[in-house]
């Protein structure tokens, strides 16, 4: 059989199984309708059982085929029926909450919590976020938290990741314990250079001072080092600080160029960044929820059951509307043996048809279930 005439018997077969699937379809509606009146959840997972088995035993050689097909099939018809059955929900009432208290656009003023001085890359990240904010400087990721958390601050801002050196686990902890909501993000291309006192030169150098983060993005360039001590500092402005003014002409800072001009230091190497592709990405977190115009992303805390495929289930409610995952995290849950929370970020809009009806329905049948917020990206 020639390969035109395959084609048309599959065109053929796509027709049938359309007019198949709509009629389908439309029966989950109806089952919904008769659920809805008998009190009945939309989850009948021994049911489904039964028809995967079935279907199994009938597909042969083919039978992981068909139990993708049918799960998939089950997915899209739970889904169907979570938008008509959707009845109040804590996820809901938040968004609605956060839709009408968010403004035309993102504010440009306000007072700013961050953790470290000036020069130090949050306190770029807060000049991106609010261009004409005042900073307020703490020592901690913790006091940024509790900054905002008092009234204080109207927005604090938090590193959460970098490209080369993992997740801040420190600031996912927080988010998870101290249900901060997020309402903005932004991503600053970060370039590490070594300063030192003027007149100084590497082979001069005997400690060198920064933050963790930096420390571990600049692995390549301090494992080629002999005889250096690194030293971890509160954030790399403290370190430049702190060579300027201990004065000692052995000593080094890794930390960014602006820093070099703040505390009067000599750039003797730059880039010194293990990727070229170094980015640190920084959240901006407020006391009450609120979705701005352009929120475009989606951040969830949640857990799952504890079995085969409970994951995947999360996920094919994603891929059944088309939702891009930009993150997938598990976290270790403290004090429990191997159970884990996974931190979820999507690329998608609330006001997107379907999705807060997603988000009912995994508030619904996860263990646990955080909305931390709808934001855009700066």
């Amino acid at each position: 059989m020639e390969l035109s005439e395959l084609r048309d018997r599959i065109d053929a077969l796509d027709d049938r199984l359309l007019a198949l699937f709509l009629e389908r379809m439309e029966l989950s509606e109806a089952v919904a309708a008769c659920k809805k009146a008998r009190q009945l959840p939309i989850l009948n997972r021994t049911r489904e059982r039964e028809i995967l088995t079935k279907v199994m035993e009938k597909a042969g050689e083919k039978e992981r085929y068909a139990y993708h097909l049918f799960s998939t099939l089950f997915q899209l018809s739970r889904s169907r029926q979570a938008e008509l059955l959707s009845g109040p929900s804590r996820v809901r009432a938040q968004v609605r909450a956060a839709l009408s208290a968010g403004e035309a656009a993102f504010p440009q003023t306000g007072l700013v919590a961050c953790q470290g001085m000036e020069g130090a890359n949050a306190q770029a990240a807060c000049d991106r976020l609010l261009p004409r904010g005042s900073i307020v400087y703490v020592k901690t990721f913790q006091a940024v938290v509790s900054a905002v958390e008092s009234g204080l601050c109207q927005f604090g801002v938090l590193p959460i990741e970098n490209s080369s050196n993992g997740s801040v686990r420190e600031v996912y902890d927080l988010l998870q314990s101290r249900k901060l909501p997020v309402v903005r993000s932004t991503r600053l291309c970060i370039r590490h250079e070594l300063l030192t006192l003027p007149g100084s030169r590497l082979e001069d150098i005997t400690e060198i001072y920064s933050h963790e983060q930096a420390i571990g993005q600049c692995s390549k360039f301090l494992g080629g080092l002999n005889g250096v001590r690194v030293i971890p500092c509160g954030n790399t402005a403290a370190a430049a600080r702190l060579v300027s003014e201990r004065g000692n002409p052995h000593a080094a800072a890794i930390s960014s160029h602006p820093c070099a001009a703040l505390y009067g230091l000599t750039c003797i190497k730059e880039d010194l960044q293990d990727s070229d592709n170094n980015y640190t990405r920084f959240i901006c977190i407020a006391k009450e929820p609120a979705i701005y115009a352009g929120a475009n992303r989606i951040s969830l805390i949640l857990a799952c059951e504890n079995r085969p495929g409970a994951l995947y289930d999360i996920l094919s409610k994603l891929s059944v509307l088309g939702i891009n995952m930009t993150k997938l995290e598990s976290c270790p849950v403290t004090g429990r043996n191997f159970e884990f929370v996974f931190f979820l970020e999507l690329e998608a809009s609330v006001l997107q048809p379907g999705v807060l009806s997603m988000l009912e329905e995994l508030e619904r049948s996860c263990e646990s279930f955080q909305f931390l917020g709808s934001y855009g990206e700066v």
